[in-house]
């Protein structure tokens, strides 16, 4: 189902909680959230749809990737850039990293290990902060 996004700056800042096996359902919402957004928006996190738990989903070239409970394990190359948010105004000053490497849980509830590197790794960034309560 298609869910409004979230905009209220206190909801977002609240970090998080793990997600279990019964948030599942989330998933459906996020990816047609996302897809409904598509021009606009590369990323997702749950608490953008009204959802505090930790699951995000990113538009991985072709992919929409769905992740429950991600956790970036390795980082390098820092780099300074600007973005953008469904949920705020406008484009703000970030750090992010080249590439980092990020375990999760999948749909089946299966964990997975990915590398990503420059844009895919920047979604997924942006994504857990949302997770984290960062607000860029």
């Amino acid at each position: 189902m298609i869910k409004p996004i979230v905009k209220d700056q206190q909801l977002l800042a609240k970090k998080a909680v793990p997600a279990t096996k019964t948030d599942r359902p989330i998933a459906a919402d996020l990816i047609d959230t996302l897809n409904a957004h598509q021009t606009e928006c590369v990323g997702m996190a749950a608490n953008m749809i009204g959802s505090n738990k930790k699951i995000i989903i990113a538009r991985l070239g072709p992919l929409n990737v769905v992740m429950f409970n991600p956790q970036i394990t390795a980082k390098s190359n820092p780099y300074q850039t600007e973005e953008g948010c469904l949920s705020l105004i406008g484009k703000r000053p970030t750090k992010r990293y080249q590439k980092i490497t990020v375990k999760f849980f999948n749909q089946a509830w299966q964990p997975q290990t990915l590398f990503l590197t420059d844009f895919a790794a920047e979604i997924v960034q942006h994504e857990l902060d949302h997770c984290n309560g960062i607000i860029i």
